[in-house]
This record gives structure tokens, C-alpha cells and sequence, in this order.
């Protein structure tokens, strides 16, 4: 089966918004119907659904991709939300860990999830209580 990218999706229109979070704020039944049939979906799946839908209905942008896949340099700067020459010095400088296919470079999504993840955890360390973020 061919990769697939990652999508993203802009954030819905409020009206939109709103009605979809009364919807999910009613119950938590999500009926999914795939090519005119009901399909009831595994546990994981239904949340992993339910959590699109709620980051939706909160007014979020989201992206949706596959856990374990591989990302070309511009897809993994896109998720991380920084340019492409950034991310490339972060892989050169072994910041992210990097795997090469001939002189592609190819990264993990969960190795940008982690680096996100140190960089959200040091800003928090940083930022003195009550003080607003500064501006990057």
C-alpha cells in the first residue's frame, strides 16, 4: 500500500464549529457510514475520530498522519511548524535524528513529536510565573 501524506485541514468556519461541538457535547455515539454502509468502529478508532472532530469543533486546524511513517524534510518542517532550512539544521546537527534513502533524508514523525515536546517543556521551564511568552 502506497504512503500516504499527511493532510491538514483548516480550521471549520465558526458556525460550523459550534454546531459540531453541540453535537459531540450531546453524546458521544459517532455513527460512521463508509460507502453507504454503518461501519462500527474499534474503540481506537472512534476516539482517534472523536479527537479530530473536537479539535475541530474547538476551532483548530488539524493534521492527520500516520504514526510510524517516514517524513520527507518539507513535511517534517511543515508539523513542526518551522521553515525547511531550520529543519535541516536541526537533522545536520543530530537534533532530530535523521535516516538517509540515497541523499534523501527521511524523519520520523515521532522524532519531531519529541523535539516539539523538549522545546514546549524548556520554554515552560523558562517562562517566570505570570509572565506571557515572548514572542518568536
Amino acid at each position: 500500500m502506497a504512503q500516504l501524506k499527511p493532510r491538514t485541514t483548516d480550521a471549520l468556519p465558526e458556525p460550523e464549529s459550534r454546531r459540531l461541538a453541540r453535537a459531540l457535547g450531546e453524546s458521544d455515539d459517532v455513527t460512521v457510514f463508509v460507502n453507504g454502509t454503518t461501519v462500527k468502529l474499534p474503540a481506537k478508532a472512534r476516539d482517534a475520530v472523536v479527537d479530530v472532530l473536537r479539535r475541530l469543533a474547538d476551532g483548530d486546524a488539524v493534521m492527520v498522519s500516520s504514526a510510524e511513517g517516514l517524513l520527507n524534510t518539507s513535511q517534517a518542517a511543515e508539523i513542526a511548524g518551522i521553515s525547511l532550512t531550520y529543519m535541516r539544521k536541526l537533522t545536520d546537527a543530530g537534533t532530530i535524528p535523521v535516516e538517509y534513502r540515497g541523499t534523501h533524508r527521511r524523519i520520523r514523525l515521532r522524532d519531531v513529536q519529541a523535539w516539539l515536546e523538549s522545546r514546549a517543556q524548556t520554554q515552560r521551564g523558562q517562562q517566570q510565573p505570570g509572565q506571557r511568552p515572548a514572542d518568536s
